[in-house]
């Protein structure tokens, strides 16, 4: 993606920044003006920063029209295969019972091909992605990822940072079941505390009430934190802080742990970007959401990941269950449930 020609992220105010390239990639954010961050899961990028050759931000029905016209795809799937899933889950649960990992989160990845439009087509339809969700995108070369999140990793404006924890995660019709899930408070509440954890040395923290996001089809918890900066903190140290929270990463998050998450998601195939921090800076104020609910493609090829959170109590096919959940939300969000 380092020559991409088109990026968007939804902002305050149902705005949305649409960059167009050629993109200038930098290591560092610009003192002034635009840039976008992406980088993939592992922070491995050295130039993470796309300054962009023009930039708007503007209503959702204006950025529509500065994207690329291209027909939304058509793509036929193929159905996931378990096998590689479960033994994940096998190795998983095993570094859970030998106290290496208390969660951890695979990722299982949905294949299709495109048999009709294209992949860019998919941009203007995350555009579709009304509040708590956001949309997100970035394309070029050929290919490109699009999504609608509805997990921010940072928010930063002047010293003043907001974060979220968002895991937990049921059907619209077991809302009332999720609120007493034990399995599901305790996975949400792992994510909650270690958040609470990384930033109480950073200022004064106010962590909101546990609450259940409603997203359509599917529900999640979702805790609201904030912290008042006692200092300016770079961004790039604040997003490799927080960046990933036990919602997309490894609890607790070590070299070791971090090593064979990554191990795991090559093996299934995830995209580098996915889970990812995906935002963008402008004059000054920041904004990086986790690059989820999304769809990536490649030429004709397409991919659409999900993961899981597995945790001590987890159980294979709740889990594989809760995947297909997400990739079907997904899908019926972006239109592409038949084909």
């Amino acid at each position: 993606m380092r020559g991409g020609t088109t990026a968007f992220l939804g902002w305050s105010g149902d705005r949305v920044l649409v960059g167009r390239g050629p993109f200038e990639a930098r290591a560092a954010a610009p003192s002034s003006g635009v840039a976008f961050y992406c980088n993939d899961f592992g922070l491995g990028e050295e130039c993470p920063w796309r300054v962009p050759d023009r930039w708007d931000l503007v209503p959702v029905g204006e950025a529509v029209g500065l994207l690329s016209p291209a027909e939304r795809p058509v793509v036929g799937w193929d159905t996931p295969d378990a096998s590689c899933f479960a033994e994940v889950f096998e190795e998983i649960s095993t570094s859970i019972r030998w106290g290496i990992f208390e969660k951890t989160v695979p990722v299982v990845v949905e294949r299709g091909r495109v048999r009709h439009g294209e992949g860019e087509g998919l941009l203007p339809v995350a555009l579709a992605a009304r509040s708590p969700l956001v949309p997100y995108g970035f394309a070029g070369a050929g290919g490109g990822f699009a999504g609608m999140s509805p997990e921010h990793l940072l928010v930063l404006e002047g010293r003043r940072l907001k974060t979220m924890a968002l895991a937990g995660t049921a059907r619209a019709e077991e809302r009332q079941v999720l609120a007493v899930d034990e399995k599901e408070i305790r996975e949400h509440e792992f994510v909650a505390q270690a958040l609470v954890s990384k930033l109480g040395d950073l200022g004064q923290l106010e962590r909101g009430d546990r609450e259940i996001m409603d997203l359509g089809p599917i529900v999640h918890f979702h805790t609201p934190i904030e912290v008042e900066l006692e200092r300016d903190e770079p961004i790039d140290a604040l997003i490799r802080r927080l960046h990933p929270t036990p919602a997309l990463g490894p609890l607790p998050r070590t070299g070791e742990t971090m090593s064979r998450l990554l191990a795991w998601r090559e093996r299934l195939a995830a995209p580098a970007e996915f889970g990812a921090p995906f935002g963008a800076i402008v004059d000054g104020e920041f904004r990086a959401l986790v690059a989820i609910r999304g769809v990536w493609w490649q030429g004709d090829e397409v991919r659409l990941p999900a993961g899981c959170g597995v945790i001590e109590a987890s159980r294979l096919v709740n889990e594989w269950r809760e995947l297909r959940l997400k990739r079907e939300a997904v899908k019926a969000r972006f239109g592409l449930m038949e084909g």
